[in-house]
């Protein structure tokens, strides 16, 4: 079980990266217009960097927090937005 304390997407990611906690087990729903759904998932192992105001994935494309509605450890939802 992960016990992960923060309660928005950037500090959520950040905190698993920094208990040393593989960020690969990560899967990141966020909203992208025109994917089906309006949804893409990317796995923790594509974050780049995790910024200020967005999270970059390994491709240079930067992610707005905001679009984040889910973020899924190991199989177990940890955020979703209200």
């Amino acid at each position: 079980m992960c016990h992960i304390h923060s309660t928005n997407p950037r500090d959520i990611l950040n905190e698993i990266k920094w208990k040393g906690l593989d960020l690969a087990l990560c899967d990141i729903h966020y909203i992208h217009r025109g994917a089906p759904d309006d949804t893409m998932i990317i796995q923790g192992s594509q974050i780049k960097t995790i910024g200020r105001s967005f999270y970059e994935n390994l491709q240079g494309t930067s992610i707005p927090y905001h679009r984040i509605f889910r973020i899924e450890f190991k199989g177990t939802t940890i955020y979703e937005k209200r």
